[in-house]
């Protein structure tokens, strides 16, 4: 086919054969002209022949100055047609002059003009005359899936002209609800009303909708998918069209539609000076920097330009992904904000010492921890060592360096627990509590939130792989519930709330409201286009197993341990009032417990742990370990 051939060509090559057709085309344009012109099929020309000659010997490098040439014949577009009339028109003015300066006798004065529109129709014409017909051939060579387009604004149009050249989508519709739209054609693409969607879905067999809307507001998307999700489609966002055609994205990159969006949260817009409060002009670390948060929190650190960015992970992979991305973002800012990575665990004592002194931190935000609940019962020294000790081990260095504020990243896993995970955050939690008590120097506090969406392990990422994998989802319980909330909007929530700690703090964030767990489940498989089976629905695509609670889990988590909270300057952040153990007798505790680990009993550890989390349920778990243990119960004080 001529198509594979011309593809086969080097680009050297075709813009040559598309400079010797321009320099045939155009003295063959001026012979029209004159044709046209005078009236004769074989009018008299040579005594015209000057005008013969510049038209090739000015058009042709004129177009290649205007970058005619470097044009991609099958992607051409504006800049090309407006590179064609500046040409023509400079041709024709130069033609013009030479017929009048030579002087050519007889040249009709408006042949320059003919000449020009010819020359209009015939670059112009012949290019997109060849551009159609790559497109053509290529949507014969390819299977490309129709999608309807919700929005026939700027940005649904500009999408339908890049879908066009692409090898993937078709666009068949648009969708708007603006009536002044509907009933029109764009780009060949009749608009429709939303009330025509489930026609046009059945009609074009179409699966997929790209929702291209103008409005940002989260209302007003949530209610799009909603509908969309009713009708059985599938529905996807398009990145911003600025990062389209700067190279940002691509449109690979159009996305399945997060939770996020359909969750809704109310996000309010964060406090400014809240934000910078703790890190603007200061030395900043943040431990677990690899991690979900601790990476988020690192992004919105680096815009409050700290004077210095420690960030500091176990994890060698994810300290490096994190320090290129920092450091890609810190130039392309122009932020003079050094980024300093430590490779390591913060149950090095000596290190975290060394780390806090070298760096001259002000500020830390604790964010390593073991997270999963279930890996954690399956490894409780591990995670008591980690999640407690290394946040005992960090805050004393904290308070040996003289860092002036510590925060601590802690879950509503660490109220009334059932999991030895939520232990060792409650247990962290309570160190902080009882240091603060002996420090005048070191501000410690902590913020307690629950799930984020899309944070590694979570069920979200967890439900879109079984989905894509045909099924089935599993989910443990068909009441199990959990709070969401999206990781920019707690990186900033615990930002700010560190900015409003006085010492010995505990913040709460506003979670909304609980969601079950098997609703998120069912929305997620709609939003792929799929619909669930059941007994009443033995026909649908997804079936959804329940599994059970695994060790640890509970059916409904808190995030109060008492019942004294209180607000803040921020709606969203709450401050709670709770009684913790005196220093001096949680200390002794620990160094028992801290044996108990290194020796691998496991009969002290239920016995401490167990004392030591009021309000928990963790006898069930541990005394699988150890069903002897005697239980001793350390009790906070009444005042």
């Amino acid at each position: 086919m001529i198509s594979e051939f011309v593809g086969q060509l080097s680009r050297r090559h075709k813009k040559a054969i598309a400079i010797l057709a321009d320099v045939i085309a155009l003295p063959v344009a001026l012979w029209c002209a004159l044709a046209l012109r005078l009236g004769q099929w074989t009018p008299e020309v040579a005594q015209f022949w000057p005008a013969f000659v510049v038209s090739g010997l000015v058009c042709v490098p004129m177009f290649g100055g205007l970058g005619l040439y470097r044009q991609v014949t099958r992607y051409m577009g504006n800049h090309a047609t407006v590179a064609v009339v500046k040409g023509a028109t400079i041709t024709a003015v130069v033609i013009a002059s030479v017929a009048y300066m030579v002087p050519l006798t007889g040249f009709p004065r408006s042949v320059p003009v003919i000449f020009w529109l010819l020359t209009l129709l015939y670059v112009s014409g012949t290019r997109f005359a060849v551009r159609a017909y790559f497109q053509h051939t290529r949507a014969r060579a390819y299977v490309r899936e129709a999608v309807i387009i919700y929005g026939a604004g700027r940005k649904g149009v500009e999408l339908a002209r890049l879908l066009l050249q692409q090898d993937t989508y078709v666009p068949v519709a648009f969708v708007d609800e603006n009536k002044s739209l509907q009933r029109r054609i764009i780009d060949g693409l009749h608009v429709y009303s939303p009330g025509a969607m489930e026609d046009l879905l059945k009609d074009n067999n179409a699966s997929q909708v790209f929702v291209a809307t103008e409005s940002q507001a989260i209302e007003e998307r949530r209610r799009i998918i909603e509908f969309l999700v009713s009708l059985g489609a599938r529905v996807k966002l398009v990145p911003d069209l600025v990062d389209l055609v700067s190279g940002r994205q691509s449109l690979n990159q159009i996305r399945d539609v997060d939770m996020a969006a359909v969750l809704g949260r109310d996000e309010v817009d964060p406090l400014t000076h809240l934000l910078a409060g703790r890190v603007h002009g200061r030395s900043v670390m943040v431990t677990g920097a690899g991690g979900s948060i601790g990476s988020e929190l690192c992004r919105q650190i680096l815009s409050q330009e700290p004077s210095r960015l420690a960030l500091m992970d176990q994890s060698e992979y994810g300290l490096f992904e994190v320090q290129r991305e920092l450091q890609r973002l810190a130039d392309d800012e122009k932020l003079d904000v050094p980024i300093v990575p430590i490779l390591g665990s913060v149950t090095n004592a000596a290190l975290m010492r060394r780390s806090f002194e070298s760096n001259e931190v002000e500020t830390v935000y604790h964010a390593a921890a073991y997270k999963h609940v279930s890996l954690v019962e399956n490894n409780v020294i591990q995670g008591l060592k980690n999640n407690t000790f290394g946040t005992l081990y960090a805050a004393e260095a904290a308070l040996d360096a003289g860092v002036r504020d510590f925060i601590l990243i802690s879950t509503d896993k660490a109220v009334r627990t059932s999991s030895i995970m939520g232990a060792s955050k409650r247990l962290a939690e309570l160190i902080l509590q009882a240091l603060q008590e002996t420090s005048d120097e070191t501000r410690f506090s902590m913020v307690r939130f629950g799930n984020v969406l899309g944070s590694s392990g979570s069920v979200v990422p967890l439900f879109s792989e079984q989905i894509e994998h045909g099924g089935p989802v599993t989910v443990t319980h068909p009441e199990v519930t959990r709070y969401f909330m999206t990781i920019p909007e707690a990186a900033q929530l615990v930002l700010q709330a560190s900015s409003m700690a006085r010492g010995g703090d505990v913040f709460l964030l506003d979670m909304g409201q609980p969601i079950k767990i098997v609703d998120l489940a069912i929305r997620m498989i709609r939003l792929k286009g799929y619909t669930v089976r059941d007994d009443d629905h033995r026909e649908g695509d997804i079936e959804i197993n329940f599994t059970g609670l695994k060790s640890g889990e509970k059916l409904h988590e808190e995030l109060l341990v008492g019942d004294d909270v209180r607000g803040t300057e921020h709606r969203k952040i709450m401050r709670a009032e709770e009684r913790f153990i005196p220093w001096l007798e949680l200390r002794g505790a620990l160094n028992t417990l801290e044996q108990a680990c290194d020796n691998y009993d496991l009969e002290a550890i239920v016995s401490f742990v167990t004392g030591l989390v009021e309000g928990g349920d963790l006898e069930s778990q541990l005394g699988d370990l150890s069903p002897r243990a005697p239980i001793v119960h350390l009790h906070p004080p009444e005042n």
